[in-house]
């Protein structure tokens, strides 16, 4: 699904021109015959075996695959962004931990986080690209303001409870993502250890609670976060945070309780957008603060972020191909 999503972005982007698109299973087939919005494409699958020669290339494959095939990819490329978990963490010690352990450790130095708001400054010149986790993702972009700010240090206690679509599972998601299955559920799938865990304590020194549940919806993915800071805060100081931390950002919204039906961060509301919204409230009787965020799995927590990350490294305008703001009403994400 994100594949898709890299081919639709990059297919309208004013500054990419697509060369060549690969699979295993859909070798030979048109990009239409898979994904039907793209069916003007004039463009047909071929091996991963047959990589050609490109400026960029964007490996959208399950874990552990791009670790393996890394130096043949940057054999191709000049720069090579990655959409798996393969180049994510910062160390081998990492990757023992939460993943399957890591064949190509020494490749974890060099590589820099896709995502622009927390990593901007690494990202231009950069020749290997880790895209960020969707879930870790909408959880960063909600709390990271709050340490700038100086609200939260690290010690305090954190619950994030994640909702998540079916896209998430990928198109390979089993018997429990076929639609009988799937329809009308709030399921939790990952009551604790989920990976993102790693990233979220990487980049905030925060470790979180964390649950995630499938619930019924394609895209988007919805952070609620649970903080119990050890100083009083007011709105007023959540407002400047926030507003300190992503008035310049092109892709970031707050939306903390205004008026009308949408009054906190909802995945309907960026579902095929690279925009990620973020809101709050104050709970002073429990001295809890609230903190939510919604992205499009598949576009801020993946493709639209990989997207973004490319235009920042290679001096490209950052906000090209990624323009697109959303559509309303609109069905289920």
């Amino acid at each position: 699904f994100t594949g898709g999503e890299l081919l639709r972005l990059l297919y309208q982007h004013p500054a990419f021109d697509v060369l060549q698109a690969t699979s295993r299973s859909k070798e030979r087939k048109t990009v239409g015959h898979v994904h039907p919005n793209l069916r003007e494409m004039d463009l047909r699958f071929t091996s991963p075996e047959d990589l050609e020669s490109v400026d960029v290339l964007f490996a959208a494959t399950p874990h552990g695959v791009s670790m393996e095939h890394i130096d043949e990819f940057q054999d191709a490329a000049d720069t090579v962004v990655d959409l798996s978990a393969d180049f994510r963490l910062d160390s081998e010690e990492q990757y023992d931990e939460w993943y399957d352990g890591h064949v190509c450790s020494e490749y974890l130095e060099k590589s820099e986080y896709a995502l622009p708001e927390i990593n901007r400054d690494n990202l231009p010149g950069a020749d290997l690209i880790a895209s960020g986790g969707c879930n870790a993702t909408a959880t960063i972009l909600g709390l990271k303001p709050l340490f700038d700010a100086g609200i939260l240090d690290g010690d305090e206690q954190a619950v994030v409870d994640v909702k998540v679509g079916s896209s998430e599972g990928g198109a390979g998601g089993g018997d429990a993502s076929s639609h009988p299955e799937r329809s009308g559920i709030v399921r939790p799938y990952a009551p604790t250890g989920h990976r993102h865990e790693a990233e979220i304590e990487q980049f905030l020194g925060l470790s979180v609670s964390f649950t995630v549940h499938a619930v019924d919806m394609t895209r988007g993915a919805s952070a609620t976060c649970h903080l119990f800071p050890n100083a009083p805060v007011s709105k007023g100081d959540l407002w400047t945070a926030y507003r300190d931390a992503y008035a310049d950002e092109p892709f970031m919204r707050t939306v903390a309780g205004g008026g009308g039906v949408y009054r906190y961060p909802e995945p309907k509301a960026v579902a095929g957008t690279n925009f990620g919204e973020v809101g709050f409230e104050v709970d002073p009787g429990n001295r809890r603060l609230v903190v939510f965020s919604a992205i499009d799995n598949m576009m801020k927590g993946s493709a639209g972020q990989a997207v973004h990350a490319a235009n920042v490294a290679l001096g490209i305008e950052e906000t090209a191909g990624l323009e697109f703001a959303g559509l309303h009403p609109v069905g289920a994400p």
